[in-house]
Order: structure tokens, then sequence, then C-alpha cells
């Protein structure tokens, strides 16, 4: 009886089988015909994300939807196909599509289940439900994608599948490839990546959210010891090998930037620039921007910029917690109610927000959004003393939402706070306009305002050394005494009212060299020089220099600059002085090209001794520059003296108020312009001067750039005669006289009393007459000297 019970179970198990083999041939026989072709595959164009580069290699941006960057498969590190192997499809090389042991796996578990709760998809099956298919469990999806994965199969070569796999998975943090998820977690490509980080990335296919090593790093860690132990067992790995990747430290990239150096404003004025030629498609066909950035000077330049303002903000003091909140006394709730508080606010450069839990004049604890608890103290405690002592109104209590900031290679914490002042610096390659660094503002996610090109601001003494070049050209020499005494100015000269100015420091002394009066940056003297070569004369003189007439209206108040200019103006004035009188255009993108590398754009800049035009006579460039590397030595830029090279020179620049400070500085490969003020103009404070707070954004930046880069000098060019002169009078010394005043000098030299003029304008033998403000009484005024046009200069 029982045998032919078996027998029957027997026949009805094998009628189910022909039965259930006949279904699903049924069901193949009509789903094969209508899957999707495979031209998405077959002609896979992944949506690339617009990538910036600086000029050496550097990521900038990206900007897309997706974070994307296509590997080859040839190019894919070899643990790297391992490791995915081993985590997803062991037997990928050997199946045809469906690996049949593992739906007889995956079948038994459903069943034991009651319900769909395994899958058993291969690599293969993975592509088509990623390209083509849903994520929902049912078997009629599941049938599909079988089918899918065969006619793949069929297709296509298994590396080319692989190869599909690699690049189009998603892997968390919106990274979409092995590629870019390698930049995204480890912050370097693939081909950087050790076998400990290559089996990381491995793991997050199974689920990314719940293995993604920023959110969860144990359960991430738990899963790359599984698939480094998998690689164990198929013999990828030794042992030894298994056991120093197991224990190899991970660190993981925690911020959200995927750039290799910080250049957002840069970023955006390409993205800008080829939004315009292009459209929306910048966002996925993957072309890839060139820029002239230089990676180690935008490094500089960002540290000088955030330096700067922390200095200012120092000098200034604290102006206190950004919000209170109120502490519970119970443990759990006072968690909460801080994660709460610290929810919505981000990280501004280095600043983290954080909650105060004590403070006390010795030790203020905080702690951050991750649960961390920091120690402030010492030192670093002096500029909030008032506030940690509760002194003077002031009070840092528990519950104050604070920012701190981690200072030095072996990180003490200090309080920080967001600055209210904003800073700019931008730096070119006088010879060709090539934008090398670029910084529009403490932080581009808090304010997009670039101010490098969008900031109209008045540039004050900084303007100055315009308007002696323009009195270089009127006859004027840098050994021309002017009177530095008070001055009244009429209405009608000013454009407004009567106008009394007066030097920073409300001083007169006298008669002065242009020299002198340029390297002290003396007002009296410059309003005098403009009145002497006239108003509209210097005004469209200065339009050699790049400067829009229409935003320096012609009366004496231009002399101390009055006018309105951009950072980036200002470079590419400078320029013209550093590169010995030509005319360059400032630009940022070099090249750019397609996602196949098919050259799209290029750069075509004016080169010196190429097709930039001469503006202004070699010799008035050279001079100009001689005057302003006084500027430097004894001037009011004396501290750039610490930098310990002579190939440097500039013009500090405050305006009234001190609304904005100014420094802007060269050398023959280099000019960097530097600005500091609020955004809504307000005085900066009675001490702030460009030496104060500009010029040390803009050392702390040239340090950077010319670490390393020999000195080198500006060539007298011809036409110009060195004079021993009178530093009183100005006039030409017989070397008896010579060697009497040289005797007086301490140390034996008195670079001041040799001076550089024109060939044609030596100075004169007798005293000649001091000018005080009338035209008709400065001889060197009456008949100036012809100039050729800038076209027609030798």
């Amino acid at each position: 009886m029982f045998s032919k019970w078996w027998h029957y179970a027997l026949a009805l198990i094998a009628s189910l089988g022909i039965v259930g083999t006949a279904l699903a041939g049924l069901a193949a026989a009509l789903i094969y015909p209508n899957l999707p072709p495979l031209e998405a595959l077959t002609d896979y164009k992944p949506k690339l994300p617009l990538r910036i580069f600086t000029a050496d290699g550097a990521l900038m941006a990206e900007f897309g939807e997706e974070r994307r960057a296509f590997i080859a498969i040839d190019k894919v590190p070899d643990y790297m196909k391992q490791a995915i192997i081993a985590a997803e499809d062991e037997r990928f090389y050997a199946h045809g599509g469906v690996d049949t042991l593992g739906v007889l796996r995956a079948a038994g578990s459903n069943l034991l289940a009651g319900g769909v709760k395994e899958g058993a998809s291969t690599i293969t099956m993975q592509v088509a439900r990623n390209f083509f298919l849903s994520n929902e469990k049912t078997f009629t999806r599941k049938l599909s994608e079988a089918m899918l994965a065969m006619k793949i199969e069929h297709n296509l070569s298994k590396d080319k599948i692989l190869e599909l796999y690699i690049n189009q998975i998603y892997l968390g943090q919106r990274a979409y490839g092995f590629e870019a998820a390698a930049r995204t977690y480890f912050g370097k490509p693939m081909r950087e990546l050790s076998l400990a980080e290559f089996a990381m990335l491995a793991g997050l296919p199974k689920a990314p959210s719940r293995y993604n090593p920023v959110v969860n790093f144990s359960r991430a860690k738990a899963r790359q010891e599984y698939v480094l132990g998998r690689m164990r067992t198929l013999k990828f790995i030794d042992p030894p090998t298994w056991q120093a990747a197991v224990k190899q430290k991970l660190v993981i990239r925690q911020t959200r930037r995927q750039a290799d150096v910080s250049a957002d404003y840069a970023a955006e004025m390409v993205r800008q620039t080829l939004f315009e030629k292009y459209g929306e498609s910048i966002y996925s066909s993957g072309y890839k921007v060139v820029t002239t950035l230089q990676r180690t000077q935008q490094a500089a330049a960002n540290r000088a910029v955030w330096q700067g303002i922390a200095d200012y903000d120092l000098r200034h003091g604290y102006r206190g917690p950004e919000k209170q909140i109120a502490l519970p006394a119970d443990k759990a709730q006072r968690e909460i109610v801080i994660a709460a508080a610290l929810e919505d606010l981000t990280p501004v450069s280095d600043m983290q927000p954080a909650v105060v839990l004590s403070a006390t004049p010795k030790l203020i604890r905080a702690q951050l959004q991750d649960g961390t608890v920091v120690d402030i103290s010492g030192n670093s405690l002096k500029w909030v003393a008032n506030w940690a002592a509760g002194k003077k109104g002031r009070q840092l209590a528990p519950g104050a939402v604070v920012r701190v900031q981690a200072v030095g290679s072996q990180p003490k914490w200090r309080l920080a706070q967001l600055p209210e002042v904003e800073a700019a610096l931008v730096a070119l390659n006088p010879k060709n306009g090539a934008i090398t660094a670029l910084v529009g503002g403490f932080d581009f996610n808090r304010n997009k305002f670039n101010r490098v090109t969008q900031a109209w601001r008045q540039p004050g003494s900084s303007f100055k050394p315009f308007i002696y070049s323009a009195a270089l050209e009127k006859g004027y020499t840098p050994a021309t005494l002017i009177e530095d005494a008070p001055l009244s100015v009429s209405a009608e000269e000013t454009g407004s009212t009567v106008w009394e100015p007066k030097n920073y420091d409300g001083s007169t002394s006298g008669p002065v060299r242009m020299r002198t009066a340029l390297t002290k940056s003396l007002n009296l003297v410059s309003v005098r020089i403009l009145q002497g070569i006239g108003p509209d004369y210097a005004r469209d003189y200065a339009r050699r220099f790049g400067f829009d007439p229409a935003r320096h209206p012609p009366y004496l108040t231009m002399a101390l600059g009055a006018g309105s200019v951009t950072p980036l103006q200002m470079a590419a004035a400078y320029s013209v002085f550093a590169n010995g009188g030509f005319s360059v255009n400032p630009y940022l993108i070099d090249k750019v090209y397609d996602k196949n590398g098919q050259l799209l754009m290029q750069a075509n800049p004016q080169q010196v001794g190429g097709k930039a035009p001469r503006v202004i006579d070699p010799r008035n460039a050279w001079l100009m520059t001689n005057m302003m590397q006084d500027v430097m030595r004894y001037g009011t830029a004396a501290r750039a003296s610490q930098l310990g090279r002579s190939d440097l020179a500039g013009k500090t620049g405050t305006t009234n108020d001190a609304l904005d400070t100014w420094f802007a500085g060269y050398n023959p490969d280099l000019v960097a312009i530097t600005w500091m003020g609020y955004d809504q103009p307000r005085s900066l404070g009675r001490r702030e001067t460009g030496s104060q707070s500009a010029l040390p954004i803009w050392m702390s930046f040239m340090d950077r750039a010319l670490k390393g880069v020999p000195q080198k000098g500006w060539p007298m060019p011809d036409g110009i005669i060195s004079v021993k002169i009178n530093p009183a009078t100005g006039t030409r010394l017989s070397d008896t006289v010579w060697d009497t005043l040289l005797g007086t000098v301490e140390g034996g030299e008195a670079p001041s009393m040799v001076e550089h003029f024109y060939q044609e304008s030596p100075p004169p033998d007798a005293p000649a007459a001091v000018w005080g403000g009338d035209a008709d009484d400065f001889t060197g005024a009456e008949e100036p000297f012809e100039r050729a046009e800038p076209e027609t200069l030798p």
C-alpha cells in the first residue's frame, strides 16, 4: 500500500514539474519577444556630470543629477573585480545569466519563509533590473529579469556586462558606479584604493543605505569583512593578505564635498559660461573643463582669505552665540534637544556647530553634531574671556549654540564665529591673463555673491598708481617736488561740495618727491598731481588699463580712488605694470572636452610678446614698478619685507571710513589683489587699513604661491637714465656733494638718492619750482613731452 502511495507521489511531483516547466516555457515564450531592445546597453550613454579641473588636474567641482565617473573595464583593478564577484556573483563567469544553484537555494529559502524573501540575482540580472526593470519582488518581474539576463548574455561579453554593472550601480551618497563611489567615500580614484577599501565598496550594492560607511561604519565594516572572507574562500587572496586587509584602518571621507580643492566661486563662473553656450545638456553629457587655476595657489588663496577673516574677527572680539536653548536635566532628553538644535546647522568652512554644555573662565565644554564632546581651554579662551567669565553683561551659558574649530596638526579646539565681514582674492599670470587663484568670499554655500567679479567697490589709494602713471606721461618724474600742504577744493572741482582732503594721519610735510608721495600714500600730493594733469586726461588715460570711464567721474576725488572697480579689474590693470606695459584679458577656462576626450573649446589668450597690445610706454611701467617696490620696502606695505623677496611691488588702498581695504601687488610672474569689507558697506573699524587687513591676506598667499620660485626682477628698459639727485630738491648732484651726503647715511647706502628718469627729461641742475596746485606754476606741466600712442610705441 505504502509502495503504491509513493509511486503516486512521485508521479504527482513529476506531473507538477512537467506542468511547471511547460508553464514556465510558455511564459518565457510569451515574455521573451516582448523584452526591451538592448540599445541602452550596446550603446551605453550614462548621465555623466560636468566635471571641472584645475590646470594641474585637481577636481574642483561636479555639476549633475548623479555623481558618476565612467571607467573602462580594462582600467578596473583586479581586486575590485574580484571583490564584486565574491560579494555578488561568484559564478559570474560560469553561468549564462541565471545561476541555477542560486535559484534553487533562494527557492528553498522562500518556500520556508512562505513568500519572496530572498533573491538569486546574478550580476547580469542586476544589470537588467538597473537598466530596464523595477525593484518590486514579484515572480513575474523575476521571470522577466531572468529572461532579459539571458538575452543580455547572448549579446554581450562577460567583461562588457561587468563594465556596465561597475559604472551603473547605485552605491549611496548620490554616487553611481564604483569610480564615483571611490571618490565619494575615500576621496581618491579607484586606482589608488587598497584591498580593504575595494572590499568596503563591494559590500555596498546589497544595501547602499544600510552599509553606508558614512552613516553606519560598524555595519559597513562587518559587511567589508564578509566580502574579504568570501575573497579568501574563493582563493582570490591568501590568508596573510586577508588578515592585513581586515586589520587596515579605514578613513572614510565624511564631508559631502567631492572636490580635491575648494574653488566654488570659480567653478560657478565656469558652469554659467558653459550653460550659456550648451544649455541643460552640460549636466549629463560628461563635459570636462580644464581651467587655468593652479591647485597650490588656489589652496593658498583659500587659506589666506579664511585666516585673514578670522584674524579680523579676533581683533574685533566675540559677538556671542548664535542662539540659546534650554538643556533638560535628563540626559536622554538633553541629547534629543541638542540633536534638534544642531540638525539644521551645517558646517561652514571648518567651523562646526556645537552646543555648550558648561562654561567657566578656564574651560568651555561643547557637544558636536555627532555627539563628540570637545574641550576649549588655555589661549583659545582669550578672545572670549569676557563671555566665559560673565563680564560686561555677557554670558556664555550652557545651551549656547556656537561654532567651534579645530586648530593645528594635533588639533586643539577653539571657539569660533561665523564672520560678518567678507574678503576676496584673485591672482593671475600677467603675461597672458590666466587666472591662477580665485576666492570670491568666505563661503560659497553661505553666500554665492562673487566679490571678485560682481562687487563694485571704491579702490581708494590702490588707484593712485594709475594717476601717477598718467603724470609720468605729462612730464612728471619720480623726483618732481609737489607740495604736501593743506588744500581746499571747490565744489565745481569735486562735483559735489567743498572738499578739504587730508592725509591718512592728518599730517603735512611740505615739498616731497612724487616717489615719496606714492611710497607714503600722501593724499594731498595725489590730489595736486591730478589737478596738474587734469581729471579728464587721467580718466581717459585709465581706460588703457581696462577701467570703464563711466565708473570714474572726472573730478579730483578720483585721485583717492572714488570710482568703482572690481578686484578682477584691478588684477588686469596691475598686470600692465607687471608685464612691462601690455594689456591682457583675464580668462579662466582653458579647454573644454566632451565625454570622449574630443576638444570642444580652447582659449586663445593675448600673450605678452604676441597678440597682447602695448598700452603704456615700457619705461612708464618700469618706473611705476620701481616706485611701488619702495612701497614694499619703506612705505605703507613695508611689513611685506617679512617675505624676504626683493621682486615685489604693490600698493595699499583704504577708502573713507575704512569701508574698503585693498592690497594690489605683484612680481614679474604673478599679480594678486586682495580686498576686505562688508557687503553692505560700513566701517571696518578705526584702525583697519589696507596694510592692516588686506596686506596680510596678500602676504599669506604670496608666501605660499612663490615658495621655491627663484627671485626675478624687472630689467631696466632702454631710454631710462639713473642720476644721483638731492633728495630734498630733486636736482642733479655733483660727485663731490654725492660723496658728502653718502657719508652721512648709516651703512653707506642711500637708494633714494639715485633716481630714474626718461632719457629725454633728466633732472634740472638747479632747484625747480615746487608745484603747489596751479598748473601754471609748474614748468613740467606747461609743455609736456609728446608721447606716442600705445599702438605705435616701439
